[in-house]
């Protein structure tokens, strides 16, 4: 190969894959920028929330401040929680997942990048409704936890709350789109030979956590939606003089709230299996064993939930259930400690600043992990709950788990960021100044609430023994605040005057290194062939290769964005997946997105739904740049491999993004459901005096035209091996409007929702299931309409196998919900009559 050839292979990708200049920029879809983009902008969002510390503690540091009132210190706790929890911490984690990666596992970008735009899109607007409602003066003030009946209409009549259920809500939709995204690329777009045990270490954090968000943001989903729906229509199903009860609520936010501290901590503990080894020299000891005790934690973070409940009069056998299952997950958390700690015995460590800040998390996270445990026993958590105990302790986890592992990583790789090396005199002070600081505000706070200072007070009595120590924690507190700013300087600087840094400057030996710092648009040249976990050990001209063309793909042709697909668990190469264009769209999808919760907000429900059917439209629009109307066949991929192009095999990867949207569904249906049958075993006045008599024969019906549907779906994709589906899809469109107005109608014949829970309920459930009829009928629609331009063949059926995926869903959900209606009358009336 002569030297111009690759020149004018770089020339071309970069041509191929760029980014354009200008306004162009908000078309971007490339997972380096949008990385970055999360990235930067959960920094700034973490200045906003420790500028609300500060006042925090400003108010805190004498008795009786007049610093601010009690209103304004509602708003400001609330969205000091709120900013780090769902704007800061999750974000950061996934734009550090976003930009690292593809490179780690040899791809060029993710799965679905027009879907890392809109997430990015939602996350920036809804986090800019909940600051801007700060600024105005209409922040939510219930806390970040949102208890109701505090936050119910009768107790929070403004807006307040409104703007965090709807805010919260949005930036969820970019959580849920990140762990969708995530899920599929780690386990479908890697380089060639990149088993599942050769993947790195990172990536198996990172799929463990995308899994939790699937099953642990939807019930805080549908609480913000119940919650929202009792403030806005009435529907009680908090209320507990009409059958609701307000510790529904607990429940559903704490199925997300206690995993919610491990979807935090993986990724940080991801990092740390990532860059220890290399800064002590040694291969990370236990690599299997890491494996199974991250799986372990996700399991059982699920099973927690009541360790937040202790003091809320459930029963003791609860209780201890809990206790001793929030004392066992220290097990998988203890392994992962001590296998870092042993890797660092077997290797020479540095005291390099990225090895400072992993010290640092050592001390503090190990001292948090401690007085959870102490948290676990239930009479101790008897005696500090909801005092300052509970927030040091918080703090210890989070902090120590999250931002010291983040300090060093971001020290670590902003060589790669940036091209250029640390200044480590300002970055050594500023971390003392955070770790002294840190522990001086936290340490003391564990003090203050062992001596009973409640939490989230405005202000206290003096004479308890807390001046002192609160004074010392707010001067602690500014410390902290002082070094934060110095690192924030010490990018800056970095990015500016720091030295050229070399190629792989800590001899990593992950493939993230493989490529130019800061890396191009298309991250590699050419896709490696894997045959270890550390590729550049086993070769360490591995970037030079790829570079010159010498891996696969390095042809670009038809202008296309091309990556590999390859089988989940053996890595082997199964496909050419074409990645879209830089488009406008996810943009202008995430605004019409945000008109609608602005819409709700305000209670302009014209609007709603004119937003809804917008949305619904632009994300139609998607599709113009997928599917063909022939049949290519396998392509060359290099080094005499050919390859289909991923629309023409049997599950494409949106075939699998909607398996695990359905799973996030799924999930929330799950805890629709629970929430009945907690209210109907716990809240007062159930059975209710007045119960829906839903005609059974309209129950049957509506079942009976979702399995048509779904039947119409099935037999579609299989008359596309002999012909045309076209008969099926039209019978699978008449199953879905017929399934849409039987449910609908059923939704209108709930009498008086607004009067007891149970009716409440009954029509939350018929609407979910009448959502997903009239989803399956778009689907059926779209279908028929591919049909008939010719997109779809008997290789190219991707379109009718996800409508089909979504048909079955709808189908064994609507028979499921459909029962329980029908069956909960028939409950009352035995309930009634038994001794």
């Amino acid at each position: 190969m002569s030297v111009t050839e690759p020149i004018r292979l770089h020339q071309e990708l970069e041509r191929i894959w760029r980014t354009p200049r200008g306004l162009g920029l908000l078309s971007a879809v490339n997972h380096t920028v949008i990385g970055r983009r999360f990235i930067v902008a959960a920094f700034v969002f973490f200045a906003i929330g420790g500028v609300l510390s500060m006042l925090i503690r400003a108010q805190l540091a004498s008795p009786h401040s007049a610093f601010v009132g009690p209103e304004l210190y509602n708003q400001i706790f609330t969205m000091h929680g709120t900013v780090m929890m769902f704007l800061f911490a999750i974000p950061m984690f996934e734009g550090l997942a976003m930009y690292f990666l593809p490179k780690m596992m040899g791809a060029r970008d993710l799965a679905f990048p027009r879907m890392s735009a809109y997430g990015f899109w939602c996350y920036v607007f809804g986090g800019s409704i909940l600051i801007v409602a700060m600024m105005v003066g209409v922040a939510p003030d219930s806390g970040w936890f949102m208890y109701t009946p505090l936050s119910s209409g009768r107790y929070s009549p403004g807006i307040n709350a409104d703007v965090w259920l709807l805010g919260i809500t949005f930036v969820e939709i970019s959580a849920m789109a990140a762990a969708v995204e995530l899920t599929v690329s780690i386990l479908k777009v890697r380089a060639p030979g990149m088993s599942l045990a050769r993947m790195p270490i990172f990536a198996w954090y990172i799929l463990i956590t995308a899994g939790m968000m699937l099953v642990g943001f939807p019930p805080l989903i549908l609480g913000s939606i119940l919650l929202e729906m009792e403030r806005a229509f009435d529907l009680p199903f908090f209320d507990p003089t009409r059958g609701g009860d307000a510790l529904l609520w607990q429940h559903l936010f704490w199925l997300f709230g206690h995993p919610e501290v491990y979807i935090i901590f993986l990724p940080a503990a991801g990092m740390i299996s990532t860059i220890l080894p290399v800064l002590v020299g040694h291969r990370l000891l236990g690599y299997s064993w890491i494996v199974v005790s991250v799986t372990a934690m996700g399991f059982l973070s699920f099973g927690l939930w009541v360790h937040h409940m202790f003091t809320v009069g459930i029963p003791h056998l609860a209780q201890a259930f809990f206790s001793a299952a929030s004392v066992l997950v220290a097990v998988p958390t203890g392994v992962q400690i001590f296998l870092w700690i042993g890797t660092m015995m077997a290797g020479r460590p540095r005291l390099s600043l990225p090895m400072l800040y992993l010290i640092g998390f050592f001390v503090v996270f190990v001292c948090g992990g401690l007085t959870g445990v102490m948290l676990a026993i239930v009479p101790f958590d008897w005696q500090a709950h909801d005092t300052h105990f509970v927030v040091a302790h918080m703090h210890y986890v989070l902090v120590g788990g999250f931002v010291f592992p983040m300090l060093a990583a971001a020290y670590f790789y902003l060589p790669h960021f940036s091209g250029r090396m640390p200044l480590y005199g300002v970055g050594h002070v500023a971390f003392w100044l955070i770790f002294v600081g840190f522990n001086l505000t936290f340490l003391i706070m564990h003090l203050t609430g062992l001596l009973g200072m409640p939490r989230r007070y405005y202000t206290y009595e003096s004479g308890y023994g807390w001046d002192w120590l609160n004074l010392v924690s707010s001067i602690g507190g500014f410390i902290t605040t002082m070094g934060f700013a110095l690192v924030a300087f010490d990018f800056i600087f970095q990015f500016r005057y720091g030295r050229i840094a070399p190629r792989n400057p800590w001899k990593s030996g992950g493939l993230e290194w493989a490529t130019a710092t800061p890396p191009p648009s298309y991250g590699f040249a050419s896709l490696p062939m894997v045959e270890g976990r550390d590729p550049l050990f086993s070769d360490p001209e591995t970037g030079r290769k790829l570079a010159s063309g010498q891996g696969y793909l390095a042809m670009p042709r038809n202008d296309w964005q091309e990556t590999l697909v390859v089988e989940m668990a053996t890595g082997r190469a199964q496909a050419i997946q074409i990645l879209p264009q830089p488009t406008f769209l996810p943009l202008w999808t995430a605004v019409s997105t945000g008109v609608f919760v602005l819409s709700l907000l305000f209670k302009v429900y014209p609007l709603s739904i004119a937003a809804i059917v917008s949305t619904l439209g632009l994300l139609l629009l998607w599709t113009r740049a997928t599917g063909a109307t022939v049949d290519r066949g396998e392509l060359d991929a290099g080094h005499g491999l050919r390859l289909p192009i991923h629309p023409e095999t049997s599950r494409p990867l949106s075939w699998w993004g909607m398996t695990f949207v359905l799973l996030a569904d799924a999930t929330m249906f799950a805890s629709l459901l629970f929430g009945a049958l907690f209210l109907w075993l716990v809240a007062p006045s159930w059975p209710p005096p007045l119960m829906t008599d839903l005609p059974a024969t309209i129950l049957v019906a509506a079942a009976a035209a979702l399995l048509v549907a779904v039947g119409g779906a099935a037999f579609a994709l299989r008359s596309l091996k002999k012909g045309s589906g076209l008969p099926g899809m039209i019978v699978a469109v008449a199953g879905s409007a017929g399934a849409t107005a039987l449910l609908g109608w059923l939704v209108w014949q709930v009498p008086a929702p607004t009067s007891h829970a149970h009716l409440a309920l009954t029509a939350a459930i018929l609407t979910y299931l009448g959502f997903h009829a009239a989803v399956g009928l778009v689907f059926a629609l779209f279908g028929l309409w591919r049909i008939r331009a010719g997109i779809v063949s008997a290789r190219r059926s991707a379109d009718l196998s996800i409508g089909a995926l979504w048909h079955g869903y709808t189908a064994a959900t609507g028979i499921i919900g459909l029962a329980f209606v029908a069956i909960m009358p028939w409950l009352a009336a035995v309930e009634r009559v038994a001794p």
